[in-house]
């Protein structure tokens, strides 16, 4: 397996301390160099020997003895000369004496500064083995310290890994609750098979030549049966595990998944319809744009969309039956779902009305008798109209040609 690169930080980090080891190193060798430097009387010899000759020279000579005339004329010029031969002396003097006090102060500095290089040097000597040691140690340290970050949180991820393991037990039975929950609700919502399927019966028809058609969210798959029994081609996609496995048990054709994806997966002109209810409302906008137009693809020329919606002209079908879907997303107006669909390419696409309320639950006319015909005839227009928003077709049904 080959070396795995090292991180940036490391890389410059083992570039930053190869500097400072050649640096230190360097440093050293210069010390080292400083420290051997002779001494004044190492490096001349000569030096104390002409110090010698001139501690030996400075003082001035004897004036001349004797009586003769020769030595009377020395003495004579001795005379004269002694003033400027004793300050002579003196200047001597003074100089020997400091050359020899410099000297002596230099030969002591200079040893000083031998005896403090070779100590640097030792010093630095002892310090890299130092250093050293301290890196060893802290990296001993610090694995230490890192196996045992590792075992306390090797720890705590088998204690998460139990939560875990918990909380997906707790889920799973949460989750089917609330599967069963949603099945009896959606049930309730659709109504019961018979009534389900007096109100699919229509569509029978609409689909006879038109094998093969998929029923988007089929719920317990009455569509399906009637498209069966009527020699129609026909499978269905649903969401809801429950309903999808209930279907599979009567021998229907049905896979539980996303409807969008579902058409995806078709191939290009494959299907003859495409039926779905209560589908188009759950759907975001874009998901909804998405499934027109896959849907488009799927069919083949000829091919019916039949979609079934909440019709929200009816406060009684906003009321009653779309706000009591949880999985409702927003009304859906029949003319924005006709113009949605003929964007993407449809044709002959109109809106029929579907699940009419009954009219004993409708407001009644006023009674005429006793009332002037002007004002019964208005205030029964109003009635009509009051109808009409109220109690207008539950649902409706949008068919679109591809």
């Amino acid at each position: 397996m080959p070396d795995e690169p090292e991180h940036p930080a490391l890389e410059e980090l083992r570039r930053r301390l190869e500097e400072e080891e050649d640096a230190y190193s360097e440093v050293l060798g210069a010390v080292d160099r400083l420290a051997t430097f002779p001494l004044p009387a190492e490096a001349g010899p000569e030096i104390g020997e002409r110090l010698a000759t001139l501690n030996t020279l400075w003082p001035a000579p004897d004036p001349p003895a004797g009586g003769g005339l020769g030595d009377r004329m020395r003495r004579r010029a001795w005379d004269a000369l002694a003033p400027v031969l004793q300050r002579q002396t003196q200047f001597n003097a003074a100089l020997v004496q400091l050359l020899n006090a410099y000297t002596e102060h230099a030969e002591r500095l200079h040893a000083r500064l031998r005896e403090l290089s070779g100590a640097i040097v030792r010093y630095a000597q002892r310090v890299q083995p130092l250093v050293d040691a301290r890196d060893r140690v802290a990296s001993a340290l610090a694995t230490t310290r890192s196996e045992l970050i590792l075992e306390s949180f090797d720890r705590r991820l088998e204690s998460l890994a139990r939560r875990r393991e918990g909380l997906l037990s707790l889920a799973g039975r949460l989750e089917s609750v609330s599967e069963e929950v949603r099945t009896a609700f959606d049930v309730r919502l659709r109504g019961s098979r018979a009534e389900v399927r007096e109100r699919r019966a229509g569509y029978v028809d609409a689909f006879r030549s038109l094998s093969p058609v998929v029923d988007l969210g089929c719920g317990r798959g009455e569509l399906l049966e009637l498209l069966r029994e009527a020699g129609i081609t026909a499978r269905g996609v649903e969401g809801n595990a429950t309903l999808a496995r209930e279907c599979r048990e009567k021998g229907l054709e049905v896979a539980e998944g996303d409807p969008v994806e579902f058409l995806r997966a078709q191939g290009a002109v494959s299907l003859g319809g495409v039926f779905a209810h209560r589908v188009a409302e759950r759907l975001a906008p874009p998901a909804l744009e998405s499934l027109l137009a896959e849907t488009h693809r799927a069919l083949r020329p000829g091919g019916l969309l039949v979609l079934e919606a909440i019709n929200p002209r009816s406060v009684v079908g906003l009321l009653e039956v779309f706000h009591r879907d949880l999985s409702s997303e927003r009304p859906l107006h029949p003319e924005t779902l006709a113009f949605l669909a003929a964007a993407k390419g449809f044709s002959e696409v109109r809106v029929e009305p579907r699940r009419t309320v009954s009219p004993d639950a409708r407001l009644q006319p006023v009674p005429t008798e006793g009332v002037p015909p002007r004002v019964a005839a208005v205030l029964n227009e109003n009635v009509e109209r009051l109808n009409g928003l109220l109690y207008g077709p539950l649902e409706y049904a949008l068919f679109a040609r591809r």
